[in-house]
Formats: structure tokens, C-alpha cells, sequence
């Protein structure tokens, strides 16, 4: 137990440390300004992160409506049709897609929509920047959907096939219900691994300081690449502004998973 409890707390530091960090650092720069203003230039004090909200919305909206219903349908399939070769197929590449790093990710969407020559030329946009966070997405939320839909008993399964319900009608009307816990679990904790990428955003959305209410066409802002543009430049008020927006991020995305988490718990006490 000691050794368990020590390695626990050493695991828990660096969380507190960045914590910390960020919430001090942050924390006075986060004002109405900061969410209703433009950033046209980094050394200025009166400047904000819209732009870069803005285009978060857009390209994680995107990104959900692509990658959830495509990964709950794939799951779906694996668990309740999928047999033989094309199953272990499926599984296979979405391991590999797993473990794929995300700027990979990135430079195949730049190549098939963005560069010259590319298969469908749509430009630095938000729909882009989407399908590159959508394919990060794609095999957590089937991964994840895929060992929730196993845990549904087949007794249940069964009970309606006996009452003469169809098998789509089955997943409809009984796993389905049964899993959607854990199903928005596994979606939450999606959302919060995409909203936070930057690497691919940096060649697919491109980044605006301005902002950009088009989702086919113009480079779209991004909060994390705004951080990335604030950190990097040598003016102190845009360096304040990026610890500003790690923190809004690191809020979101510690949402998102407590909500994750407090979503299992209440399902796993009603089982």
C-alpha cells in the first residue's frame, strides 16, 4: 500500500504543478474582453480570444458529427453483424489509427484537400481542419463504443428476439438504451482528446486572428493555435493572453472528462 499510495502521488504532482501553473498565470488575464475581442496584434492589452472560440466551435461541431455517428455505426457492426476477415480487419486499422501521431493526421488532410493537386480542393478552412480532428476521433470512439455495446448481456439480446423483435430492432430499442452511458462517455472523452490537437490544425485550419464565420473557405482560428502563436512571440501581453486560453482549455477538456466520469458512475450504480 505504501508503495502504491507513493506511486500514486508521484503520478498526481505533475497534474497539481500544471494545474497550478496555468490557473496563476491565467487566471487574471480571463475577462469579458477576452471572449468578445479580436487579437489583431500581440503586444496590444486590450485584445481577446473570439476568433479563436469561434473556430473551435466550428471545427469541433464538425468534428463530432462526422466522427461519433460513423464510430457508433462501425462499433455497432463489429459487435452485432461483424465476422471473419473484414471485422479483423476493421479492428486492426483502428488500432493502428489509434497510434497514428496527430501531425501525420494533418499532413494526409492538407494532401487531399488543401495542397495543389489535391483530390477535393476546399482550401485552410474550418471543414478541413474538421475531418482532421473527425479521423483522431474516429477509432476512440469506436474503440471505446465497441467494448461498451459487449458489456449489454446477450440474455437481454435474446429476451427480444423471444418477444419477436428483428435484430435491428433489438439494437435499436434494447442495446442501444442499455449502452448510451457508457456510449457518451466514450464520446465525451473523443471530444476532449480532439479539441486540444495543434498540430493538425496548423495544416488544415492555418489560423486567423480575426474572426471567420465561413466553414468551407478562409483560414479558420483555433484556440489552441492561438496559444501556439501567443507563446511563441515575444510580446508579454500576448504571452499573458496564451496562458489565458490554456487555461479555458484546460477547463473544458477537465469538464468534459468529469462529466465523462460522473456519467459511468450513475450508470454503473443503476446496473
Amino acid at each position: 500500500m505504501g508503495v502504491l499510495t507513493g506511486a500514486m502521488v508521484l503520478a498526481v504532482i505533475p497534474l497539481v504543478l500544471i494545474l497550478y501553473k496555468v490557473g496563476v498565470e491565467g487566471l487574471s488575464t480571463i475577462n469579458l474582453n477576452f471572449f468578445t475581442m479580436d487579437e489583431p496584434t500581440y503586444r496590444t492589452t486590450e485584445a481577446g480570444y473570439r476568433a479563436g472560440f469561434v473556430g473551435t466551435l466550428y471545427i469541433m461541431a464538425g468534428a463530432i458529427v462526422m466522427a461519433i455517428p460513423l464510430g457508433l455505426a462501425t462499433a455497432i457492426y463489429l459487435v452485432e453483424y461483424g465476422r471473419g476477415r473484414l471485422a479483423g480487419l476493421i479492428r486492426f486499422f483502428t488500432d493502428v489509427m489509434t497510434g497514428i501521431p496527430s501531425i501525420f493526421v494533418g499532413l494526409f488532410v492538407y494532401g487531399m484537400l488543401i495542397a495543389s493537386g489535391a483530390i477535393f480542393r476546399v482550401g485552410f478552412s474550418a471543414f478541413a481542419a474538421s475531418v482532421a480532428i473527425a479521423v483522431i476521433m474516429l477509432p476512440i470512439v469506436t474503440r471505446s463504443a465497441e467494448e461498451i455495446l459487449k458489456l449489454v448481456p446477450d440474455e437481454w439480446r435474446n429476451a427480444s428476439y423471444a418477444l419477436g423483435a428483428g435484430k435491428a430492432r433489438t439494437i435499436m430499442t434494447t442495446v442501444l438504451p442499455a449502452a448510451a452511458p457508457g456510449l457518451a462517455t466514450g464520446s465525451m472523452l473523443a471530444v476532449a482528446r480532439g479539441v486540444g490537437e495543434t498540430a493538425p490544425l496548423i495544416l488544415t485550419a492555418l489560423g486567423s486572428q480575426y474572426l471567420v464565420t465561413t466553414y468551407f473557405s478562409n483560414a479558420q482560428g483555433a484556440v489552441p493555435l492561438q496559444i501556439h502563436s501567443g507563446a511563441t512571440q515575444p510580446f508579454a501581453a500576448g504571452i499573458e493572453r496564451a496562458w489565458g486560453g490554456a487555461l479555458c482549455l484546460f477547463l473544458f477538456v477537465l469538464i468534459l472528462v468529469i462529466a465523462a466520469r460522473w456519467i459511468g458512475a450513475r450508470a454503473n450504480k443503476r446496473a
